[in-house]
């Protein structure tokens, strides 16, 4: 790994914490600005190093640093929101993965956006429902999972992908000229 790379991975896990922080609470699942920040990371990064800067992230919430929304440690995995965290990574990986496909283009870059926004929700609300069903006993319904874990963030999750889109087409260009002055 190049020391550029061990510089900017844990600054984009420094950002993906400052999002966990920037919450509206619900609940059943908190609404945070992480998927902004871990999806800049898969955009920005690309697959490998955005995902990798998702998992410095968790590693470093399942050892005990209070990072996450509600804390740290190891039982945060039985927290309804760590499917969210398991999304992120992949998230990151797949729209990372997209975005650096071809040109940095919003044709090619909201899809990368939106499809790891899917994958986020998709593990996020499984998990959640899961968590409070099996482990927690909690008889909430699938309904009150999707209302508060998807339908209530999603509108501005869509819109921080566009956001986000906008946002690499402006600064991939940037990150690949000083990637390129650099050697």
């Amino acid at each position: 790994m190049k020391t550029r790379d061990l510089t900017i991975i844990p600054l984009f896990t420094a950002l993906i914490i400052v999002g966990a922080y920037l919450k509206i609470p619900t609940p059943i699942c908190p609404i945070t600005l992480q998927i902004l920040f871990t999806t800049l990371a898969g955009v920005l990064l690309g697959g490998k190093k955005g995902a990798a800067a998702v998992i410095l992230y968790i590693m470093l919430g399942l050892i005990g640093l209070p990072v996450f929304t509600g804390g740290g440690g190891i039982g945060y995995v039985l927290s309804p929101t760590f499917g969210y965290m398991i999304g992120f990574v992949l998230g990151a990986y797949i729209t990372g993965t997209i975005a650096h496909s071809g040109e940095p283009t919003m044709k090619r870059l909201v899809p990368a956006c939106l499809t790891g926004l899917f994958i986020v929700f998709a593990l996020g609300v499984v998990y959640c429902y899961l968590i409070n069903r099996v482990w927690l006993g909690n008889s909430v319904s699938v309904r009150a999972v999707l209302v508060a874990g998807l339908l209530l963030p999603l509108p501005g999750d869509i819109v921080l992908c566009f956001f986000t889109a906008a946002l690499g087409c402006r600064l991939i260009p940037i990150m690949k000229r000083m990637t390129a002055n650099s050697h």
